[in-house]
């Protein structure tokens, strides 16, 4: 039966005509009784978790209209007598599930039929021929399953009414078959990962209203043919090729442009085309997406394509492009305007699409995309023979999001004018001959979340703040002479070096010891001064407690004061708030200064950090009497002014919530912001799920299903409870604390800023982690309540299938991000599969079945449509009920 708690869904109502469940969190098999519904005409139960096949009484229907149980796990197969029974069937919608079997021949009695979506499933056999005989068929969909034989068995030339055509990632075989052509109202055509054979014929051009063309993936030639019989497809958006033509080369012909003049979307990836950039391109003033990747195109890069006004994703990886990187390349309208893009709208496309970047460095790399707002602005030139500089012109690209420019020739340095880059998320430079330092310009990119420059020839400190605090030390690696925290090299001072030689005469030497003791006296002198006057400085600064400049603060470094400096109206030092916990109920503890902390810190000491983040480092403070705090210091270009700082941190300091890490106290002092939380001696999630000790025992289910119970509810509480509502917006394993006693706390919540209730909030500064982010947030920089439920999806993930968010290292044909891997799993039917092995060998019985509800409500976190994802009351809801699962 249907159940979502431990009640049945009982089917019996005659005068039923319409039954809509979608979206919901039922799980078990379909119940019988609807063969007592003889009025119903839709049913409808998509995105839930049903199990077992359609029962038998289900195919007594014949008044159905509408049959749709998408995203379930229904199994069986098709079965010939019963799937005949239902003559007024219109739609039917089993994509995403489980089916075997093949298609019976008497699926052909269904002549009313205008939907058929079977995809994703594990269909298997040939394509029936009757599919041909219905005249009403709008939308065809077998995707994904294991159909086989010559595609030419099916004739098209009646389906006039067929707008969409998809039978993407099947093994059929043979040649396109003419009467496809015959479709005159197609709009989509996706025959893309199969083995067909042969050349687009030239009545491709009779179908006039196409928008979509997947051919990628096969075995086409004549790519020159192809471009001119497509000259009738006047309203053609997207052209996906890759994989087809190889060795031929790309035509240049004028004429090309004006058959193609309306694509959107170009995608001709590891075709080995040979040639150069075609001129055409030039004529497709409405180019929003280039992919030139994995061929074999050689000479320089046009200065017309940086002038191409809506062209915002240029992917010429993997090709012999040589030379310099022209600065015009920099000039890309929509990437060099922020108010542009902001405005720019490109609109769907008529079929999801994917783009799979030729390097590692794209983080989205086999991510499909719902529509082209959702493409990240990338320019990636990897692996190709360019030389020369970085051009400084590079500065300009204001919402570029991706650059790659890794396995090439470049020298020089890193231009600094790469921190005027805002929205930048991936910046490649590895592999190359770059020389000189890390500009610390550099740790102004809150958006960035992956740099690297191992292999180079770099020197001197890297820099320290902002993200540069979370990057590992295998993206230095290849660069001797850096030094800093991130690779453990400590930075000391150059030594001149010894040249063997005296000097040239004794007067002279007598005379620079002269000069060198008058400088040092003189020096003392100087510096004795200037220090005082600094104290006094800073003591009538503290006094007064006003920030120059506006409120605005500049970046302030780890302090290494020492201890007769802060002797001096320690008045001024005091935490400005500190809880009663902290306190410990003792009026003295509340006292507590500014030179406590620094003692309880080791003077900031880099061997108190116990964590790094995009807003600040994070110390172990260990206060007398046995109290110790986790400090988290802020970095400076976070600082507000002293009453805005106070208003927000006071306001989240009475947020309590036994799943929240409480904000115990906060300390002022100058430009200085320090946030003051319990210390949590058990770590984070990520460290249990990823780094674990030896001496720590596995997560088993039980032990995760607790967290994640408790990490819901501490979303919950600044969701729902807390007014103004809280939009964490960066919810992560490792910011899931795990306390003493192993309950999830979430910790990080507010530093960002608070929402009201009946609006978004938009800032320019940090929108999450890797691998966390909604896909939402690359089309601007609005943060919400349901980007929080996608991180959150992305974190229930992590606790089944025992993965990073971003796996780096993935296997050849395996996405990086978390999201596409549990994706490709699900839609393979491998749900089982995707589950931690550590989790399946010591379960229980039942705990498999838990454990696959909580990986589909999950998914139905990460759904690519924010409107589509649960609330978070309705996930804590469902994964509460949860022990109901696997015991009926």
């Amino acid at each position: 039966m249907i159940t979502c708690q431990k009640q049945p869904l009982v089917i019996s109502a005659a005068a039923l005509a319409v039954l809509d469940v979608s979206l919901n969190a039922f799980g078990g098999p379909v119940p019988p009784g609807f063969g007592n519904c003889s009025r119903l005409r839709v049913l409808s139960a998509g995105r839930n978790n049903l199990t077992g096949e359609l029962p038998d009484d289900l195919f007594d229907v014949t008044s159905l209209e509408q049959l749709a149980f998408p995203s379930n796990r229904i199994q069986g197969r098709l079965d010939r007598l019963r799937i005949a029974r239902l003559i007024n069937l219109v739609k039917l919608d089993l994509t995403y599930n489980t089916l075997t079997g093949g298609l019976p021949e008497s699926i052909g009695e269904l002549t009313m039929l205008e939907e058929l979506r079977l995809g994703k499933n594990n269909l298997t056999g040939t394509i029936p021929p009757v599919i041909g005989n219905w005249t009403s068929l709008r939308y065809l969909d077998l995707r994904s399953n294991n159909f086989v034989g010559d595609l030419g068995a099916v004739d098209f030339s009646r389906l006039t009414n067929l707008t969409v055509l998809d039978l993407a990632s099947n093994n059929l075989t043979g040649t396109m078959p003419p009467s496809i052509y015959s479709c005159t109202s197609m709009t989509a055509l996706r025959v893309a990962n199969n083995e067909i054979t042969g050349q687009a014929a030239p009545e491709i051009g009779n179908m006039r209203e196409l928008q979509f063309l997947s051919l990628t993936v096969n075995n086409f030639t004549n790519i020159s043919g192809m471009f001119w019989n497509l000259q009738g497809c006047k309203d053609l958006a997207a052209l996906l090729v890759s994989y087809n033509f190889y060795g031929e080369a790309l035509p240049d012909a004028g004429w090309v442009g004006d058959h193609v003049s309306s694509v959107r979307l170009i995608v001709m990836e590891e075709c080995g085309l040979t040639g150069q950039i075609p001129s055409w391109l030039s004529k497709l003033q409405g180019l929003n997406v280039l992919n030139l990747a994995g061929n074999r195109l050689t000479g320089p890069i046009p200065s017309w394509l940086g002038a191409m006004k809506r062209l915002y994703y240029v992917d010429l990886s993997g090709n012999h492009f040589a030379g310099e990187i022209p600065p015009s390349l920099m000039e890309l309208p929509l990437l060099a305007s922020e108010k542009a893009m902001a405005e720019f709208n490109p609109g769907p496309l008529p079929l999801v699409f994917t783009l799979t970047p030729n390097n590692g460095a794209a983080v989205r790399t086999g991510r499909a995309y719902y529509q082209m707002s959702g493409v990240s602005a990338t320019l990636n030139l990897s692996d190709n023979n360019f030389s020369g500089a970085i051009p400084r012109e590079v500065g300009q690209m204001k919402t570029l999001q991706v650059l790659d420019l890794s396995y090439n020739n470049l020298s020089g340095g890193i231009p600094p004018e790469l921190s005027g880059v805002t929205q930048i998320e991936i910046l490649d430079l590895r592999q190359n001959r770059l020389t000189g330092s890390i500009p610390p310009a550099l740790t102004k990119l809150h958006f960035l979340s992956d740099f690297n420059v191992e292999h180079n020839d770099l020197e001197g400190p890297i820099p320290t703040g902002g993200q540069f605090n979370a990057f590992p030390a295998a993206n230095f690696a290849g660069n001797p002479k850096l030094c800093g925290q991130a690779i453990s090299v400590r930075c000391g001072k150059k030594s001149g070096t010894a040249t063997g030689k005296s000097s040239p005469s004794k007067t002279m030497g007598k005379s620079v010891l002269v000069a060198i003791v008058l400088g040092v006296c003189f020096g003392v002198v100087a510096v004795v001064v200037l220090v005082g006057l600094a104290v006094i400085a800073i003591r009538r600064f503290i006094t007064n407690g006003s920030v120059s400049d506006g409120g605005k603060c500049a970046e302030s470094a780890l302090f290494d004061y020492s201890m007769s400096d802060l002797h001096g109206d320690e008045s001024k030092d005091t935490i400005l708030f500190m809880s009663e916990e902290l306190g410990g109920g003792d009026p003295a503890r509340k006292s507590v200064t500014f030179v406590d902390i620094l003692k309880a810190t080791n003077n900031f000491s880099p061997a108190q950090i116990i964590g790094t983040g995009g807003y600040g480092l994070v110390f172990l403070a260990e206060l007398e009497g046995g109290v110790r705090l986790a400090v988290k210091k802020l970095n400076g270009d976070m600082c507000l002014v002293e009453r805005e700082f106070r208003a927000e941190v006071e306001a989240l300091s009475v947020t309590r919530h036994e799943n929240l890490v409480p904000l115990q106290g906060f300390c002022i002092r100058g430009r200085l912001r320090l946030l003051l939380y319990p210390y949590m001696a058990n770590g984070s999630l990520h460290d249990w799920l990823h780094d674990r000790r030896p001496e720590q025992e596995e997560l088993d289910w039980r032990a995760r299903l607790r967290i994640a119970r408790g990490a819901g509810r501490g979303v919950l509480h600044i969701h729902e409870v807390c007014t103004p509502q809280i939009v964490h917006r960066d919810i992560k394993s490792s910011n899931i604390l795990l306390d003493e006693s192993g309950e999830a706390r979430v910790a990080d919540f507010g530093l960002a800023r608070l929402i009201l209730p009946d609006r978004t909030h938009v800032t320019t500064e940090l929108v999450g982690t890797l691998g966390y982010i909604p896909p939402e947030y690359g089309q601007g920089w609005v943060a919400t309540l349901r980007g929080d439920v996608y991180s959150f999806g992305v974190v229930l993930l992590e606790l089944l299938t025992g993965r990073r968010p971003v796996e780096m290292m993935a296997a050849a044909g395996q996405p990086r991000d978390l999201v596409g891997w549990v994706t490709q799993m699900r839609s393979a039917g491998r749900h089982a599969e995707a589950l931690d092995p550590r989790l399946r060998q010591g379960s229980r019985p039942g705990d498999e079945a838990q454990m696959l509800y909580v990986l589909d409500l999950a998914c139905l976190c990460v759904d690519a449509i924010p409107l589509s994802r649960p609330a978070i009351q309705e996930v804590v809801s469902w994964l509460d009920n949860v022990d109901t699962i696997g015991t009926s």
